[in-house]
């Protein structure tokens, strides 16, 4: 088991790696495209949007609770997107069952969020090669107990998405949020248990050959 940190993550087909301000001008050129897709989304739009976006997504690296990433096609050699770790929760354990937590710096629960990618990138094996990418170091070596993704209820193709990574549909929470077009979101939750996760594997990887 390791404790949560930055870290490199990639394959044949992606490269997830850690998000610094240096990424700023290549992030805005991939968002750049057709914005479309991400009305649901909260992609930053234009230059100083992204540095500041970034900011905020490094503040919060530092106080503990997320760990981004850039998405980088290893073909192109080119940033695609960008996703993250987030939502890191640690459980305290009440009397007499304090043995079954763990020290400071590790997770029980992570969320796999703030994930977008160019609208070149979309639909192609960039989105899947990441998020086995990234399942495998949250449960093989963080060895979280849980993984939740969310959507906006709202967002077919987003749920369609999670669901080829076979994460199971847990509910939608009512009027949960601002959403990112001005509505109040309602937010659908997915999960997969670390006991999933052997079968959610297998069926991953064979998605990504």
């Amino acid at each position: 088991m390791q404790p949560v940190a930055p870290v490199r993550l990639a394959d044949d087909v992606v490269s997830l790696e850690p998000l610094a301000l240096e990424h700023a001008a290549d992030l805005c050129a991939a968002a750049s495209g057709p914005r479309d897709t991400y009305v649901l989304t909260r992609v930053p739009d234009g230059l100083e949007a992204t540095r500041a976006w970034i900011e905020v997504a490094l503040a919060e690296q530092a106080r503990g609770v997320s760990v981004p990433f850039v998405t980088r096609s290893v073909a192109t050699g080119r940033i695609v997107g960008s996703t993250r770790f987030m939502t890191l929760e640690r459980w305290t354990w009440p009397s007499p069952h304090e043995a079954n937590g763990r020290p400071a710096g590790y997770a029980d629960v992570v969320e796999i969020g703030s994930t977008w990618l160019s609208p070149a990138a979309q639909r192609t094996a960039v989105n899947t090669h990441a998020k086995l990418l990234m399942l495998t170091h949250a449960f093989e070596a963080w060895e979280v107990r849980r993984v939740m993704l969310k959507t906006d209820a709202r967002n077919a193709r987003s749920r369609a998405a999670i669901e080829r990574i076979g994460a199971r549909f847990d509910g939608v929470l009512r009027a949960h949020m601002p959403a990112f077009d001005g509505a109040v979101r309602d937010t659908a939750f997915f999960s997969i248990l670390a006991e999933e996760w052997p079968g959610v594997k297998e069926r991953l990887v064979m998605r990504a050959q």
